[in-house]
């Protein structure tokens, strides 16, 4: 079929960007199925480190992109300046949503009425009813919406669901996850945003691995406990800096999850993460064990500039190489997880363009069919993750206490267990 190209506009202008989401769309628009890209954002400053960005001008020498507003200019003090940038936009393009979490349930609701595919960073929303409400809405017009749940897409997680659904582990009956991010965070942009009252560590990385032992079993989740320990930001503000949770499956598995923003900056790896799971067969047990944090890859480097001079290298996720063309090619499953959605709006609109008559009718289809596959996240096959959050929030919010989610009547509700 022949390619649809599509124009783009990224809401947010911070590091996943930088990092992930603007490498992923440039390689995109070099293969053509992407068009004019537009970042837009209010702090000027942060748009002027991505058009200065040494990596993306060393990967894409030839190639640049638009900002709103642009960096001559001032900050902006506009919180709907995304919004004058959809309205000149053609209906059925494309947005990608990379703003912290409390907000995107507001730029969902701002962007739907602009009739745009989005990719949203995870988590969608923070409440469950939220998801079920951008669902129907973006169903009812045809927009695409995945979830930027990356690990679906490392091929260790696409191995281990075959092999969970092939029966080769047995049931799921105990594990542990931690990913534990670097404490220079506390020093970035996180210190306005990442304070108690919007968010925590198992919320915003935690929810990671949960989607991920649901992606693999299948299996719902049905009680949540969390306990966080505060700390203060360098800016004064006080946040959860660490944070443990509990999560037990309808099944009875039991996970644990360990999060934080405190890796040390000078240790071998990027953060630290992984995964364990155990299970249960006929008089057997089944193990699975993902290192995340080392993949076998060890690097010393000599120059001066270089601080870090020993470095665990994941080449899996998100690495810039070179390839047959000028620049250098980003691969990796993040890149595959971002181009996976961005690739579903570009061959849902060559479809539509094929068969005009039949338009709302072919966006719908694609939707129930992305949700029925269940590789990329949809806000209906992921909507489990917002129940998670909800029950998370509640429970860090009441000391720990068990949050229960009741799935008995025909919309699940998160109650505290002892109240």
């Amino acid at each position: 079929m022949e390619k649809n190209k599509l124009d783009l506009t990224i809401i947010g202008a911070g590091m996943i960007v930088n990092d992930l989401l603007l490498p992923a769309s440039l390689q995109m628009q070099r293969d053509g199925l992407i068009g004019e890209i537009t970042v837009v954002d209010m702090r000027v400053s942060a748009l002027k480190a991505l058009k200065e960005s040494p990596s993306l001008k060393k990967a894409f020498p030839h190639q640049t992109f638009k900002t709103v507003p642009d960096i001559s200019e001032n900050d902006s003090t506009d919180f709907e300046l995304y919004k004058k940038v959809l309205s000149a936009q053609k209906p059925y393009q494309m947005v990608i949503i990379a703003l912290p979490d409390q907000l995107h349930y507001s730029i969902l609701k701002g962007t739907l009425p602009f009739n745009q595919h989005i990719l949203c960073v995870k988590p969608l929303v923070l409440k469950y009813d939220q998801a079920l409400e951008i669902e129907a809405e973006a169903l009812e017009r045809g927009c695409f919406i995945g979830v930027e749940y990356h690990k679906r897409f490392d091929r260790r997680a696409l191995l281990a669901r075959q092999a969970y659904r092939d029966g080769k582990f047995g049931e799921f009956v105990l594990g542990e996850s931690k990913l534990i991010e670097p404490y220079y965070y506390r020093h970035s942009n996180f210190q306005n945003w990442f304070s108690c009252e919007n968010t925590d560590p198992f919320v915003y990385v935690g929810c990671h691995y949960v989607d991920l032992v649901c992606f693999i079993t299948g299996l719902r989740p049905a009680q949540i406990t969390v306990s966080g320990r505060k700390g203060l930001f360098p800016n004064g503000k006080e946040g959860y800096m660490w944070s443990n949770g509990r999560v037990v499956f309808e099944n009875g598995a039991i996970l644990s999850v360990n999060n934080g923003l405190g890796y040390p900056d000078q240790s071998g790896g990027g953060n630290d993460q992984g995964l364990v799971m155990y299970f249960e067969g006929d008089d057997c047990g089944g193990l699975l064990a993902h290192d995340d944090h080392y993949r076998g890859v060890e690097h010393g480097y000599v120059p001066k500039q270089i601080e870090k001079k020993f470095q665990y290298i994941n080449p899996d996720f998100v690495r810039e190489v070179p390839y047959n063309g000028d620049g250098l090619k980003p691969i990796g499953y993040g890149v595959d997880s971002v181009t996976a959605t961005l690739a579903m709006s570009c061959e849902i609109e060559a479809k539509v363009a094929a068969d005009p008559a039949n338009a709302m009718q072919i966006r719908r289809n694609a939707i129930k069919e992305a949700n029925e596959r269940g590789l990329i996240a949809t806000p209906e096959n992921s909507s489990f993750n917002e129940l998670v959050q909800e029950a998370a929030r509640l429970s860090i919010l009441n000391d720990g206490d068990m949050a229960i989610i009741d799935y008995s009547t025909a919309k699940p509700t998160v109650r505290l267990k002892h109240k």
